[in-house]
């Protein structure tokens, strides 16, 4: 039997800060002034780039930053069978100031809508491949959970491809399972789903939202729960990551509110090695909620801002650590950023710099704090 991999305790939730030249490239692609061939050589660069920054300040896992992405939430890219339509999520988005700003999502007009059967556009999988072959530390693969693409899903636009929003989710699932099988075979060992539609429920006034527009939030939150958990069934050998986000574009956000409104139906239900879990400000509630996470699933403290570049003391991570560690055993524990750093392409106001001395940061206390991986 293999041994069981040690535990990352230094860990990233996905994206890195962009180059500019390939932020450059793509906005040339759409216009017609360079081929589709340059934007690969510069994804590539930005690829090994994001290796090199990530080995050399020794976090326990890795990721390619996302940089063959326009956004985190890449199912538009990867699948066919999406239009704009209007509405959308109707999520406030919001910045450091509270003050209510544009959403990121309906810049352009419209928003993305499944108004077809969905099929493969491209395969995201190559990104994986390009990763494993270059890093000589572990590496991860991230994903949209299943449960997220609820908000792609519109009555009066997508009943006719799918009768009800669980149908289509289900679809994506099974879709997803594809893709997990295919990274499984190119070594992958650790996925991980990234779920803003959670963190969505923690936030009040969100929830008053959905209810008025006729969501039953109880009903769909169970659905959801075993909908992600069933992605990895009858996968083994895997880490099983999720990560509970409260929107990050641009350094801004769209949901507050404590774990502690979801935590003891969603916590449990999940059938996971892993839980990424935003606790960068006070938007996120106290370590509470902790409790109810099934007990050998590592809660992740994303601890450290990706939405501000002004780097976190020491000290003070320390002790929020072991503030943590009165409600959740600290072998239970490990450290990251609360989020990516460039959940959409333009990136969140942080600089290089700063990005790096985060990064470092994590892995320097995470190691005295736990050793290394």
């Amino acid at each position: 039997m293999t041994a069981p991999r040690p535990i990352p305790r230094a860990e990233t939730v996905g994206s890195l800060l962009r180059p500019p030249e390939l932020l450059a490239a793509r906005r040339e692609l759409a216009e017609g002034r360079t081929t589709r061939e340059r934007v690969r050589e510069l994804e590539d660069a930005a690829v090994l780039e994001a290796i090199r920054l990530q080995e050399s300040v020794g976090l326990d896992v890795i990721t390619d930053g996302e940089m063959r992405r326009g956004g985190w939430a890449v199912t538009t890219e990867a699948l066919e069978g999406f239009e704009p339509r209007e509405g959308g999520p109707g999520l406030t988005w919001r910045d450091e100031r509270g003050a209510s700003t544009q959403p990121v999502a309906q810049a352009g007009g419209g928003y993305p809508t499944v108004v077809r059967p969905i099929a493969p556009r491209r395969d995201l999988t190559e990104e994986y491949a390009f990763l494993v072959r270059h890093a000589r530390v572990r590496t991860k693969f991230c994903m949209p959970a299943p449960s997220y693409h609820r908000r792609f899903w519109y009555r009066e636009h997508s009943s006719a491809a799918y009768p009800t929003c669980e149908d289509f989710l289900t679809a994506v699932r099974d879709y997803q399972r594809t893709v997990l099988a295919r990274l499984i075979e190119l070594g992958c060992d650790y996925v991980q789903l990234d779920a803003p539609n959670y963190g969505t429920l923690c936030d009040r006034d969100n929830r008053r939202m959905l209810e008025a527009r006729g969501h039953d939030l109880e009903a769909e939150l169970a659905f959801d729960v075993a909908l992600d958990s069933s992605l990895f069934e009858g996968f083994e050998g895997i880490t099983r990551a999720l990560h509970v986000c409260r929107g990050n574009a641009a350094g801004r956000w769209h949901s507050s509110g404590g774990y502690g409104t979801i935590a003891e139906r969603l916590f449990p239900g999940l059938e996971v090695d892993v839980l990424l879990l935003e606790y960068d400000s006070e938007r996120a509630g106290g370590f509470e909620p902790l409790a109810c996470i099934r007990p050998g699933t590592v809660a992740v403290l994303g601890l450290l801002t990706t939405k501000s570049g002004a780097v976190e003391d020491e000290a003070v991570l320390e002790r929020r650590i072991e503030e943590a560690a009165r409600v959740k055993p600290l072998e239970e524990l490990a450290l990251s950023p609360q989020c990516g750093f460039a959940s959409v392409a333009v990136g969140n106001p942080v600089t290089p710099e700063q990005q790096r001395a985060k990064l470092e940061l994590v892995a320097r206390v995470a190691h005295r704090v736990w050793g290394r991986a």
